[in-house]
């Protein structure tokens, strides 16, 4: 196992204060949920580029190889998992400190995403604080962080393709 992937690892477990939250897991095709996308993504993520915070945030090559060496079915329960536990209760104490900027590739995604406290989310998704995020406010902001995952792959690829990196 990889230096990064270790870390990666151990941030997660950290995170987690149930133990090994998904077992011995397989990156086997699981059907993702990603039909429930309520909102243009596109014009999404056009107006968070135009804002200088939110454009700084990108992965590294060492967070696309823990997606790869994972697979994007595992990065997608881990974001499940954080938005449940840290983002969904309606009440969060550390609102607006409770996502980490690094450690995770999710985290990343979360910030670049408007999606990393209930302010953000308030302002750049119109989803509301004071109420407990419902499953499907749960799983459009999982949709969002893995469709900015997936462009952040299909970007570095093309740039490594050019030879830009």
């Amino acid at each position: 196992m990889k230096q990064n992937e270790k870390q990666y690892d151990k941030i997660h477990t950290r995170m987690m204060k149930e133990g090994n939250l998904f077992g011995d897991e397989t990156n086997a095709d699981i059907p993702c949920e990603e039909e429930h996308v309520c909102r243009d993504f596109d014009e999404l993520f056009y107006r968070l580029a135009r804002s200088d915070f939110r454009r700084r945030f990108c992965l590294k090559h060492a967070d696309i190889e823990y997606i790869e060496n994972k697979g994007l079915q595992t990065i997608r329960r881990h974001a499940e998992d954080f938005i449940a536990r840290r983002l969904a209760p309606a009440s969060i104490p550390n609102d607006g400190r409770q996502t980490p900027m690094r450690g995770h590739p999710v985290f990343i995604a979360q910030h670049a995403t408007g999606c990393c406290c209930r302010g953000c989310l308030a302002k750049w998704h119109g989803i509301t604080s004071g109420h407990r995020l419902t499953a499907d406010e749960q799983r459009y902001v999982v949709n969002v962080i893995m469709d900015w995952i997936k462009r952040q792959i299909a970007e570095k690829k093309l740039q490594s393709e050019k030879g830009m990196e």
